[in-house]
């Protein structure tokens, strides 16, 4: 994962996959209508979508969220110790900065658990995907 204070390429890009699998079961079979009722998104809205863009940019988003991970998680520990870094900073950090927001937009807060429990899932594998690489 981290070599020399660098982080390799790699494990960041595998490590930022996650995001699409555990997004496609999460806003999928998982979340997707109660998601949907509270994001006001509709399947004509997400067709209008430049989807290339979209998944393209949340790709390399996730590449940065999984950079973090490995910069906060440090060298040469293993899965455990960097799945609860990516939990705990999720937790603390991505889910209160959402609830923030949420807040002065005046959103559900069934939407905020929805996307906020994403985030948390999210990082946290990601972080066990960046502690199971070999170092």
């Amino acid at each position: 994962m981290l070599h020399g204070g660098t982080v390799g390429v790699w494990p960041l890009l595998v490590a930022a996959l996650c995001g699409f699998v555990i997004g496609g079961l999460w806003y999928g079979p998982l979340f997707q209508k109660p998601w949907m009722a509270a994001s006001g998104m509709t399947h004509e809205k997400g067709r209008q979508q430049n989807m290339a863009l979209v998944f393209g940019l949340t790709y390399l988003l996730n590449v940065v969220i999984a950079f973090a991970i490995a910069m906060l998680a440090g060298r040469g520990h293993g899965v455990l110790w960097t799945a609860h870094a990516g939990f705990f900073a999720s937790l603390m950090f991505i889910a209160p900065a959402l609830g923030v927001i949420y807040l002065f937009e005046s959103r559900s807060l069934k939407q905020w658990l929805i996307n906020a429990g994403y985030q948390v899932v999210n990082a946290t594998a990601m972080g066990a995907v960046l502690g199971a690489w070999p170092h």
